[in-house]
């Protein structure tokens, strides 16, 4: 399909649309949108515009720009949040060996999943934390995402039976409450509360100049995010990551990045897990 030839629709959208689209979501988010996402941004957006009832997205990027309480659907509906439990499960058990070899003399241990989605990743390191550490860890995580929606998915810890497949059975007993059979919530699967004891849910934009954060992190899991930026953005989020480690921490990336091209700021000690590169004065 070219440019010139595009499907009837129920509003109107052309290219220049989703030009004007995706500038203002890498404006607000940092995120690129390659030119395969031309009919990704029309579907999402259509929904915002059925909702406030307005004809063709030009009408809506023009509400936006007048309704400043919009832009949080804009970037909601815009947003990719594809995530599972233990999904790449290489990295919760370099979790927990490094809560087991760490643990003692008082140590409290400070976690940021930086891209929580809807909750299945931070749940699952702080199974990982109790399975490693016992009964109340001295462990806090710090699940942040843009998506304030998905952020309150993961607040309410309730899945269909169907997302937990990567959890296994003996956590499934140990950790979560299924529904009761012949009720409307027997397909459905609820954390138990000390897993959402040890986990903090944040809206948080990786592009803001100030992330209403306490570091220091002794691993900071940011998986899968930053192949959604630009290589200048990247760099620069990872410029600022970094520092927020302990001496010992780690870097956790998505199986598909990789940071061989900041050897100054990281080093590579395992599959994606990086060590901080402290530079000696």
């Amino acid at each position: 399909m070219t440019r010139t030839d595009q499907p009837e629709r129920e509003f109107e959208y052309g290219w220049e649309d989703f030009e004007a689209a995706r500038k203002l979501l890498y404006a607000v988010t940092g995120i690129s949108m390659a030119d395969s996402k031309f009919q990704l941004v029309y579907s999402r957006l259509a929904r915002r515009l059925r909702a406030l009832r307005l004809k063709s997205v030009a009408q809506y990027l023009r509400y936006l720009a007048d309704h400043g309480e919009e832009q949080e659907h804009f970037v909601n509906a815009l947003t990719t949040n594809l995530t599972s439990f233990f999904r790449e499960p290489h990295h919760f058990e370099v979790l927990a060996r490094f809560l087991r070899e760490h643990a003692g003399r008082g140590r409290r241990f400070s976690l940021w999943c930086a891209a929580a989605s809807t909750g299945e990743e931070p749940y699952s390191m702080a199974m990982v934390a109790l399975e490693a550490l016992g009964d109340n860890p001295p462990v806090s995580i710090i699940a942040t995402d843009i998506d304030s929606q998905v952020l309150q998915h993961g607040r309410n810890g309730i899945y269909t039976a169907e997302r937990c497949r990567g959890i296994s059975t003996a956590r499934l007993k140990r950790f979560c409450l299924r529904g009761k059979a012949g009720t409307p919530h027997q397909d459905m699967v609820k954390m138990r509360p000390e897993l959402g004891r040890l986990i903090e849910f944040r809206t948080l934009n990786l592009l803001s100049n100030q992330w209403a954060l306490s570091p220091p992190f002794d691993i900071i899991f940011c998986r899968n995010v930053m192949i959604y930026f630009d290589k200048p953005t990247q760099r620069k989020l990872l410029e600022r990551m970094v520092p927020m480690l302990t001496d010992d921490g780690l870097y956790i990336a998505g199986h598909s990045e990789s940071f061989t091209n900041a050897s100054n700021l990281v080093r590579l000690v395992d599959r994606t897990v990086y060590v901080p590169v402290r530079r000696t004065t």
